[in-house]
């Protein structure tokens, strides 16, 4: 594999409140370091792993919870680049990340800890509306987060 010419095959979670459907506020989560890398939680898939289980390890990774309920997932994987200019480019061999999503609620006893993991990846986190999410989140995911959460809404599910 030729540096940066490859995707990184991860997994992206919507996550909605345990309120949903009566209540459609999304989770986002601030990256530790980043005052703008406000995004949903994601993660690589390891190697013989399904979407569905990096799903779940990477939730209870990043979030400290994998009491979720799956409502849906995005029927089709969605790439996008790592911006030229981010630091972490440096980090991964690859061009950018080839994504399956998931939309998810979370089950009402469970329990957000972003320290949960030895290495939290997020220092902060918050609920917000549809509108909100489009303001918050890094630029460079936005496009990618109009199409799934378009088909969501088209699907009839937000």
């Amino acid at each position: 594999m030729d540096k940066y010419t490859e995707y990184r095959p991860n997994v992206a979670a919507i996550v909605l409140t345990s309120e949903y459907p009566d209540k459609c506020e999304f989770m986002i989560a601030r990256r530790k370091g980043m005052r703008r890398g406000w995004q949903f939680p994601q993660g690589g898939i390891d190697k013989g792993e399904t979407a569905q289980k990096a799903l779940l390890r990477e939730l209870k990774e990043e979030i400290g919870t994998d009491k979720v309920d799956i409502i849906a997932e995005y029927p089709e994987w969605i790439s996008y680049d790592f911006p030229k200019n981010a630091k972490n480019l440096r980090l991964y061999p690859f061009k950018g990340q080839r994504q399956k999503y998931f939309l998810v609620r979370l089950q009402p006893d469970a329990q957000i800890d972003l320290k949960a993991y030895e290495l939290p990846e997020f220092e902060e986190y918050r609920f917000v509306s549809g509108d909100e999410l489009f303001k918050q989140v890094a630029f460079f995911k936005r496009k990618v987060y109009r199409k799934v959460i378009d088909y969501f809404i088209k699907e009839g599910l937000l």
